[in-house]
């Protein structure tokens, strides 16, 4: 199995102040998820865009998070539109070439 990409942007139509106390409680259970292997969380605030880029452990992960409550909370959230979400595979050899955390790099 490999692992896979997930990103997700969106627009936010509330101060940046009010968005981040809103997801600050998410945080932990994304953490938690099986196969989130990490999430690094997103801001433009001058396009009033967020979103997050994560790695899962694989696509079953990635699948079983798409279907949570956690994402169907986000998605019906009246102070966010616009929705984007890909799915990518993970170029493991030149990524670790670059140091991206994924891999072998991530393994042990």
């Amino acid at each position: 199995m490999s692992q896979k990409i997930l990103q997700i942007n969106f627009k936010f139509h509330v101060a940046r102040e009010q968005y981040e106390a809103a997801v600050e409680p998410l945080a932990q259970p994304i953490a938690a998820v099986p196969g989130v292997l990490w999430k690094v969380w997103l801001m433009n605030e001058a396009e009033q865009e967020s979103g997050g880029i994560y790695l899962f452990a694989d696509g079953a992960s990635l699948e079983a998070y798409l279907n949570s409550e956690i994402v169907a909370g986000i998605v019906s959230n009246p102070a966010l539109s616009d929705f984007s979400v890909k799915q990518f595979e993970v170029m493991e050899g030149v990524s670790e070439v670059t140091r991206g955390p994924v891999g072998a790099a991530i393994a042990g």
